[in-house]
């Protein structure tokens, strides 16, 4: 079975992120960027389902600029076969990914698709939903489990009351949370051998998506900074300042 692993290029998890000063966006300039961390477990994962011999085959997509090069050779240092670049200068918003992916898919033909449940850059956690009802296939969201049965996939998914484990019938869609492994490092040789691996490039014209924009970024700006907290003496005390400020009634 093949493995379809798309993988994005973010701003490193340990950078704090600067806002432009005009408030267009975040300044990427001379920023680290690197693999998403979700992302990477879902690489993780469908490498330990390759040594298991559940799978056969591992393909790492990345829709960005040139440099997203960088980290699909990351990925397949880490473990997977070949590499796919979709090359885009512009932003691509999640439901531009998914009709990239989709006509990916279309091609590869994957027995399963294994993303991140989210990127850490937009925090959209739309991209894997929006790919399996474009696909037509069943869906297993936020998983700290997975574990591949013949024809089918037992995922185990983290929802607000504890652990839910649902049966897809493969092809399948799976996002992958925190908890589901811990993701390897490269090895030395392992990136060496990653220069001589295949990586094609596309275009999304050549796939015939469109990829303009359907949102517009109205103003992005800093947290607003936490302020003191203040000690009150009594639960009355405490009401009557909550009257004050409008948060009661």
């Amino acid at each position: 079975m093949k493995l379809l692993v798309p993988v994005k290029r973010v701003i490193d998890y340990n950078v704090k992120p600067r806002v432009k000063a005009d408030g267009s966006g975040v300044d990427l300039a001379n920023v680290k960027m690197s693999m998403n961390p979700f992302d990477e477990i879902a690489l993780e994962e469908a490498i330990r389902l390759k040594e298991k011999g559940a799978a056969s085959e591992i393909v790492a997509v990345s829709i960005g600029p040139a440099k997203a090069q960088e980290t699909l050779r990351t990925a397949l240092a880490m473990g997977a076969d070949r590499a796919i670049l979709v090359v885009t200068d512009q932003e691509v918003e999640p439901l531009a990914v998914a009709k990239i992916l989709r006509k990916i898919a279309d091609e590869e033909q994957p027995g399963m698709i294994i993303l991140g449940k989210q990127a850490i850059d937009d925090d959209s956690n739309q991209t894997g939903q929006m790919l399996a009802a474009l696909l037509g296939w069943s869906q297993g969201t936020f998983a700290s489990k997975v574990e591949i049965d013949g024809g089918s996939v037992d995922v185990t998914r983290e929802v607000d009351g504890g652990l839910e484990t649902v049966r897809l019938k493969l092809p399948a869609i799976v996002t992958t949370d925190l908890r589901l492994n811990e993701p390897r490092y490269a090895t030395l040789p392992n990136i060496m051998k990653a220069k001589s691996k295949p990586l094609v490039q596309k275009t999304p014209e050549e796939l015939g998506v469109d990829i303009a924009p359907r949102l517009a970024t109205v103003r992005v700006r800093e947290p607003s900074k936490r302020e003191a907290g203040i000690k009150l003496a009594s639960v009355d005390e405490l009401i009557d300042r909550l009257k004050t400020l409008g948060v009661v009634g």
